[in-house]
């Protein structure tokens, strides 16, 4: 992309991470700790970033990496684990328990508290620099040796220039670091699984201890507590339908009916702090890389939070992408070079497991009576087969997923 104005006001860092979320901070996090100058650039406000409702549950591998690092103390102290959930078909209640199967945990860990605690690591206790709120990002000669990016300051209004060796894009779906790639540079795949989620938020105790996939014929229902006063639903609903179509009370009816089992306590009720639709698809850009942008999580990838990969995946690429850029630094190259192939080995099997795990979870209620047994028999071998249950649980908990 063409250079801006030179007259702009001019800065120079090492590396200029777009984007303060779980990915960006955490890069900048390892980055300072190494001593590699670096600044963070965000569109959102500091209070937004820390509330912004996100997924919860981490894989027990990323938690451990962010630990060695000293970026889990908060996390490790207050974070629940869960080692079972469960699936309730055809009114019976089947436990899959994932901790005796993998010996790994799922945390509880709500992304607004990472975030916070990866913010408060970087900025306040490290010293390190977030711009936020800046507006009209733009990235130039990312082809080039001497990269840049650009943006107007919210409060004067000028715009600013920052100079430096390498550009991390951590910025999401509908960021500027994707965007700024060439036409022809990349290929992006993309994958529909042809349903769509309401995800609810409710104040209301957890009905149980962890996660209930419910499978009807109806469509999906799903129960994640998140915690002592709030729980996370789901509730699959026909492509096109919005928020506004799904009452209180039809809602609740839906949730009643699709979380039905012999022995299940009732659902408990309360208000609804959110609902939000969910369309479930997935896609992949391929390379991660063009020149000196280095992409990082949802700008790269994204994958339907049907089996709650998404976050995890982006930690995994940004504990990746630090080790890469401080090891450069020192001299060694070799692992920014094989960044995108060591991230997309993972992201292609999360993407199998998801669309796997999808298939389970949507056949009963896809009209389609082939579909339909043949999601009912893969779940009947999960829960039939030690073999086969080891190997869900392996994959559902990240352990298997670099093979």
């Amino acid at each position: 992309m063409s250079s801006s104005t030179p007259s702009l006001p001019l800065t120079r860092t090492g590396v200029v991470i777009v984007g303060a979320g779980p990915a960006g901070l955490t890069v900048a996090n390892l980055l300072r700790a190494a001593g590699v100058d670096c600044v963070v650039l965000e569109a959102e406000s500091r209070e937004f970033i820390e509330q912004r409702p996100r997924a919860g549950f981490m894989e027990e591998r990323v938690v451990r990496a962010l630990a060695r690092h000293g970026l889990a103390d908060r996390l490790l102290e207050r974070a629940e684990t869960q080692g079972e959930f469960e699936f309730r078909f055809e009114g019976e209640r089947h436990t899959v328990r994932t901790a005796e199967l993998s010996g790994r945990r799922h945390f509880v860990y709500p992304q607004p508290l990472l975030v916070t605690d990866l913010v408060a690591s970087y900025a306040d206790t490290a010293g390190g620099e977030v711009r936020f709120g800046v507006r009209e990002v733009r990235l130039h000669d990312i082809d080039g040796d001497r990269p840049a990016v650009s943006y107007t300051d919210p409060v004067t209004g000028e715009r600013h220039r920052i100079e430096c060796d390498f550009i991390a894009g951590c910025d999401g779906a509908r960021g500027v670091s994707r965007a700024s790639i060439p036409d022809g540079r990349t290929v992006l795949s993309r994958h529909d699984h042809g349903v769509a989620w309401l995800a609810l938020l409710a104040e209301a105790p957890p009905s149980a201890d962890g996660v209930i996939f419910g499978i009807h014929e109806r469509g999906l229902g799903a129960h994640m507590a998140r915690s002592p006063e709030v729980t996370r639903y789901y509730l699959q609903i026909a492509p096109g339908e919005g928020a506004d179509d799904w009452s209180h009370a039809r809602v609740w009816d839906e949730l009643r009916t699709r979380l039905a089992a012999a022995g299940a306590p009732p659902v408990a009720e309360g208000p609804l702090l959110e609902k939000v639709v969910l369309d479930m698809h997935n896609y992949v850009v391929e390379p991660m890389v063009h020149g000196r942008l280095y992409l990082a999580g949802d700008a790269a990838h994204l994958v339907a939070p049907i089996a709650a990969k998404g976050m995890n995946l982006a930690l995994h690429d940004a504990l990746l992408l630090a080790d890469a850029l401080i090891a450069h630094y020192r001299g060694d190259g070799s692992g920014l070079a094989g960044y995108s192939q060591a991230c997309l080995r993972r992201v292609w099997q999360y993407l199998e497991f998801s669309q796997w795990l999808s298939e389970v979870l949507h056949g009963a209620s896809s009209g389609d009576r082939f579909r339909a047994g043949t999601a009912t028999a893969r779940l009947r071998r999960l829960l039939g087969s030690e073999a086969a249950g080891k190997a869900f649980a392996r994959l559902y908990l990240g352990e298997d997923a670099d093979l």
